[in-house]
C-alpha cells in the first residue's frame, strides 16, 4: 500500500511505504531557508529516524573541520587516490565558496537536521552513497578526454565563482552541487547524470525506505526529491551501485598491448631502418615523454629534482602499466618538501583559491602527480607518429 500527498510547503513532500510514514524535505544545499525549513520539520514531526544526504566521509569533514591534519599524503600517492582527493577537495572548495558568496556554511542544512535528530532523540542515517564511489564510477565511465575536460573542469571551477550572478546561483540551488558543477560535461556524456543522480537516487530512495522506525524524515537535495519518490517503492539491491566496476578488458589490454607495440616498433626501426633509425625512435620516445611529464610536473610547480624524476620515469613507467610517472614524482615531491603541520591546518583555507592549491604543499604533490601523468600520456601519443616515420628510413 502506497500513497503520496503534498504538502502547502512545496518542498515537503509525505509517502506511505511499507507502513511507515515518510517525510521528505527538498533541500537547497546553499539556502538559509532550507537550514530553517529542515531544522523545523525534524523538530515537528520528531521521527524515529532523520535521514541525511550525507554519507560517511562527508558526514566526517562537516564535523571534523581539522581532519585535514590526520593527512598521510604519501599514503594517498602510494595507494593511488590523489586524483580522487583531488577532486573531493576541488569540489568542497567549490561549496565553500559558494557559501561564503551567500553567506551560509556548506552543508548548513545536514548540520541543522542532525542536531534537530540529536535534540529529539532520533537515530541518524547517513543515506548517500560514498563520495569516492561517486567520483570512480564517474571517473570510469568517461573517455580519455573527457577525464581531461573533467580535471580541468573542476580546476576552473575555482577560479569563476566571483563571476557566478543572481540568477546562476539560483538555479544552482534546484541542483545537485556535483551536476551543478559538471554541467557542461554532462550535456556531452549522459552517463555523467545516470551515476551523479540517477543512482544516487535509487541509493537514497533504498536507505530511506530500510531506516529503523515507524516515521522517517529525509533530508535531501530538492533535485533528488522526484527521483526518490520514483524509486522509493521499488525494491532495489545497493550493492551493484555502492561498487566501482572493474577496468573494462578493452582498457585492460590496452594498457598491456601499448607497451609492446612500441617496443616492436623500436625493434622493426632498428630491422628495418637500421641502427640510426632505432637510436632516433628510441631518442624521441625518450624526449616525448620526458619533456611533457617534466613539463607537467614544472606546472604543478614541483621541486627541480621532482620534475627531474618525472623526466627520468616517464619513458620507462609508460612502458610498464603497473606504475606511473606522476606517482614516481609525487613521492619525490612528498620526500623533498614534506607537508607540515602548518600546511595540513591552513588546507582548508587554502583550496579556496587556485593560488592556494599551488601554495600548500599538500595539494602541490597531488597536482605533481595528477600533471607529470597527464604529461607522460600526451607524451606518449605525440612520440608514436615521430616514431613511425623512421621506420624503412
Amino acid at each position: 500500500m502506497a500513497n503520496e500527498s503534498q504538502e502547502e510547503n512545496e518542498n515537503i513532500t509525505r509517502l506511505e511505504v511499507d507502513g511507515k510514514q515518510v517525510v521528505i524535505v527538498g533541500t537547497a544545499h546553499v539556502s538559509r531557508e532550507s537550514a530553517e525549513l529542515a531544522e523545523s520539520v525534524i523538530r515537528r514531526e520528531q521521527p524515529d529516524t532523520v535521514c541525511v544526504e550525507l554519507c560517511a566521509s562527508r558526514h566526517q569533514s562537516i564535523r571534523n573541520t581539522d581532519q585535514w591534519r590526520q593527512m598521510d599524503i604519501v599514503k594517498v600517492v602510494r595507494e593511488k587516490k590523489a586524483f580522487l582527493l583531488l577532486a573531493n577537495m576541488m569540489l568542497a572548495a567549490f561549496q565553500r565558496r559558494i557559501g561564503q558568496k551567500l553567506g551560509v556554511r556548506p552543508g548548513e542544512e545536514m548540520i541543522r537536521a542532525l542536531d534537530a535528530a540529536e535534540a529529539a532523540g532520533a537515530r541518524v542515517c547517513l543515506a548517500d552513497r560514498d563520495i569516492t564511489v561517486t567520483l570512480s564510477r564517474t571517473w570510469r565511465s568517461t573517455s580519455f578526454w573527457n577525464k581531461i575536460k573533467l580535471f580541468f573542469q573542476l580546476l576552473m571551477s575555482m577560479g569563476g565563482i566571483d563571476d557566478i550572478d543572481e540568477k546562476t546561483i539560483e538555479e544552482m540551488k534546484k541542483e545537485d552541487i556535483l551536476q551543478s558543477l559538471l554541467s557542461e560535461l554532462e550535456k556531452s556524456h549522459p552517463s555523467i547524470r545516470r551515476i551523479l543522480i540517477d543512482e544516487r537516487d535509487r541509493y537514497l530512495a533504498h536507505r530511506i525506505r530500510h531506516a529503523p522506525g515507524e516515521k522517517i524524515v529525509a533530508v535531501v537535495g530538492a533535485g533528488h526529491v522526484p527521483g526518490i519518490g520514483r524509486y522509493i517503492f521499488q525494491d532495489i539491491d545497493p550493492a551493484p551501485l555502492e561498487t566501482v566496476p572493474p577496468g573494462g578488458k578493452a582498457l585492460k589490454a590496452f594498457k598491456w598491448v601499448l607497451p609492446l607495440v612500441i617496443v616492436l616498433l623500436i625493434v622493426a626501426g632498428f630491422f628495418f631502418g637500421g641502427l640510426q633509425a632505432g637510436k632516433s625512435m628510441v631518442f624521441w620516445w625518450v624526449a616525448a615523454n620526458g619533456v611533457f611529464a617534466g613539463l607537467g610536473a614544472a606546472l604543478a610547480l614541483g621541486h627541480p629534482a621532482t620534475i627531474f624524476s618525472a623526466v627520468i620515469a616517464a619513458p620507462l613507467t609508460s612502458l610498464n602499466p603497473m606504475i606511473a610517472a606522476g606517482w614516481v614524482a609525487g613521492l619525490v615531491e612528498a620526500g623533498l618538501r614534506k607537508p607540515k603541520v602548518a600546511d595540513l591546518e591552513d588546507l582548508s583555507t587554502d583550496i579556496l583559491s587556485v593560488r592556494g592549491f599551488w601554495r600548500n604543499k599538500v595539494t602541490r604533490v597531488l597536482l605533481v602527480v595528477v600533471f607529470a601523468n597527464l604529461g607522460s600520456m600526451v607524451g606518449t601519443f605525440v612520440a608514436l607518429p615521430l616514431m613511425v616515420r623512421f621506420i624503412g628510413v
